[in-house]
This record gives structure tokens, C-alpha cells and sequence, in this order.
């Protein structure tokens, strides 16, 4: 595990529905690969905020997966979020093999 690993907020039933289907292609809560054209990733310093930005209404289950970057299998690419956002965020540019996951932590 040489690599640093990226993290992705996900409902455990998008999650699960993922497993079964052998895709995961959520972008963000409510939007998927297809709208948004990637799927959004954090770091380790910055998926507690995203959860606490993007997710703090949601009440279903939700889960945090832990990816390989090197598992992937598509384009992974650092770049901010928003012109003028200086923070850059991990960008997975396809759909999430689950396969790349190594961990899945209920949150």
C-alpha cells in the first residue's frame, strides 16, 4: 500500500447497490457520473468536511469508502472544485471499480 488512498462519501445504499452491480458510478449525494462527468474524492484532511458540507441532512446510512488509487483503472485527477478554489480535490474521471475499495467504515 504504497500509495496514498483517496475516500468517498457514499449512502450505504448506493454502496451496495454498486457491489451487486459491479459499478459504482455516484458522483455526490443525488448526482451521478453521468451529470456530473466525474465522481468526487477527497483526501485524508478533507472528506470530514465534505461530511459535514454536503451531507449533514442526509439520514440514511452512509458510509465512507476507502479507495486504492492505484486500482482504479481510470483517470484520477487533482484540480479544484470551483474557479477561484484554490484547494484541490481528487477527481475520479470514470466509474469506481469496487474492487478498488480496500475499506468501507460505516460514518
Amino acid at each position: 500500500m504504497g500509495s496514498r488512498h483517496v475516500f468517498h462519501v457514499a449512502t450505504l445504499a448506493d454502496w451496495e447497490a454498486a457491489r451487486s452491480a459491479g459499478t459504482y458510478t455516484t458522483s455526490t449525494y443525488g448526482v451521478s457520473l453521468a451529470q456530473e462527468g466525474f465522481l468526487h474524492a477527497s483526501r485524508e484532511d478533507q472528506w470530514r468536511g465534505v461530511l459535514e458540507r454536503f451531507y449533514a441532512d442526509v439520514t440514511e446510512p452512509l458510509v465512507l469508502l476507502v479507495i486504492d488509487p492505484d486500482l482504479v483503472g481510470v483517470p484520477l485527477v487533482e484540480e479544484s472544485p470551483a474557479p477561484g478554489v484554490a484547494e484541490t480535490f481528487p477527481h475520479l474521471y470514470g466509474a469506481l471499480d469496487p474492487a478498488a475499495v480496500v475499506e468501507v467504515r460505516p460514518l
